[in-house]
């Protein structure tokens, strides 16, 4: 591409200047022209609606999310389809344990839950995420992740784009060299009877 802008000056008044040479140029130019301007708009739409979107569901998750302590009753055995813990990964230290714990209306709970207690004993306290009936439920989304989130989302939308531009633009010109060889080809068959011939084109 940047090649064949580079070219457009110097093709201007080149006699061996091929109309293809130009027009490759001319769509080269107008990919990069498309790229440098809709790509940045695009993500940044996309990022703030993005933006938008996570804020309002953060929002949300803060009436909706309560922490709540709860109690160790005892450690649950690991069942044999759980992954052994000499085999764990380093960062996997969680434990499954009964625990009691009441929630945000009052109800009472008594259920196996994952903690991240090394050794969790009968009495243990840790905290865990639940909704306002006292089910658990996952940590609410904070602010700073949701932007990040949202910037990614952008990025990601401005590289397709980027992306969409530049295969229309290899689309166009591969369209562009293929007539250009079937002219060509057609050129050498009305060429090729007259080849040999003494005083051809005299």
């Amino acid at each position: 591409m940047v090649r064949a802008i580079r070219g457009l000056w110097r093709w201007r008044h080149n006699p061996l200047r091929r109309g293809t040479d130009l027009a490759e140029a001319w769509v080269a130019l107008t990919a990069l022209l498309l790229i440098l301007c809709v790509t940045p708009v695009a993500g940044t739409l996309v990022a703030r609606a993005a933006d938008g979107a996570l804020q309002k569901s953060v929002r949300e998750q803060r009436h909706t999310r309560f922490e709540v302590a709860a109690t160790v009753v005892r450690e649950v055995e690991r069942s044999p389809l759980e992954a052994s813990p000499d085999l764990a990964s380093g960062r996997d230290t969680r434990s499954r344990v009964l625990a009691d714990w009441t929630g945000p209306d009052g109800s009472e709970h008594h259920t196996p839950v994952m903690t991240t207690l090394k050794s969790p004993h009968h009495g243990d306290h840790f905290t865990i995420w639940t909704d306002p009936h006292g089910d658990l439920a996952a940590r609410p989304l904070d602010s700073a992740t949701a932007t990040t989130h949202a910037v990614l989302a952008g990025i990601g939308t401005a590289l397709a784009v980027g992306g969409l531009i530049e295969a229309v633009r290899r689309l166009i010109v591969w369209r562009m060299v293929r007539r250009r060889y079937a002219r060509l080809d057609q050129a050498w068959l009305r060429a090729g009877p007259d080849w040999g011939r003494t005083g051809t084109g005299s």
